[in-house]
């Protein structure tokens, strides 16, 4: 199971932290990753860690706006999303991979999903 929180409204320059709090996989051995979807577009993979080794990954555009850390002992993970600009919009995703997937923001890699919370960013 996969639940997301922390999604909201904010301001242009504004910030917030998504949480996703992971449970009842048959592992401890798991990547979780962030994905969003804004309206008319495809689902980008925003960011993921190795549960197990705690290596991280992001795609080059969003290097130094958004940090994704992991809280073992609650099970969660969250994305800090600093500096946020209307182009943030979006419904974001957590999932969850078995162990590493070879191409960690690959949205075809990860078979488990949460419900998404909306993200809404004001200019």
């Amino acid at each position: 199971h996969l639940v997301e929180s922390g999604g909201g409204l904010v301001q242009a320059g504004g910030s917030l932290r998504l949480s996703c709090e992971f449970s009842e996989f048959p592992t401890d051995y798991i990547t979780i990753g962030w994905f969003r979807q804004a309206p008319g577009k495809g689902r980008e993979g925003i960011s993921s860690i190795d549960i197990r080794y705690a290596n991280t990954y992001y795609p080059n555009s969003l290097k130094g706006r958004f940090t994704i850390s992991s809280d073992d002992a609650k099970n969660t993970v969250h994305l800090q999303m600093d500096n946020l600009t209307p182009e943030d919009t979006a419904v974001y995703y957590c999932a969850a991979a078995l162990f590493s997937p070879s191409q960690p923001l690959a949205a075809e890699h990860y078979t488990y999903w949460g419900q998404g919370t909306q993200v809404t960013v004001s200019s």
